[in-house]
């Protein structure tokens, strides 16, 4: 199963860097989230997006897949490397699951 990928494309001194993860979202509705970070390799993302929610991890990684043919086409090329912005998609997850009235876990609010 496909959960997180890194694509990189090169051009002269310029290093262009998307990463994708898809999550489960809060609630326990079987609903997912795709989630992706686009910028500079060794600058923070100038860009993050969320797509879904999807019914189900396949749901989910069927899009993932599809945006990697997309990207591959563009010229990105897939990477081996760990995530650098794996916090910066967290934050994302957590505004998503925010919207969806499901705040952060161990959270209460004082009456």
């Amino acid at each position: 199963m496909l959960r997180q990928f890194c694509l990189t494309r090169q051009s002269p001194g310029i290093v262009t860097r998307i990463e994708c993860a898809i999550r489960p979202l809060a609630g326990e509705q079987g609903l997912w989230t795709l989630l992706c970070a686009a910028g500079l390799s060794a600058t923070q993302p100038s860009a993050i997006k969320a797509q879904g929610p999807f019914h189900g991890p396949a749901e989910a990684e069927g899009v993932l897949e599809e945006i990697i043919e997309n990207l591959q086409c563009q010229g990105y090329r897939p990477v081996d490397e760990p995530s650098i912005w794996c916090l910066h998609l967290q934050a994302e997850l957590r505004r998503q699951n925010a919207g969806r009235g499901h705040p952060p876990r161990g959270f209460s609010l004082l009456s």
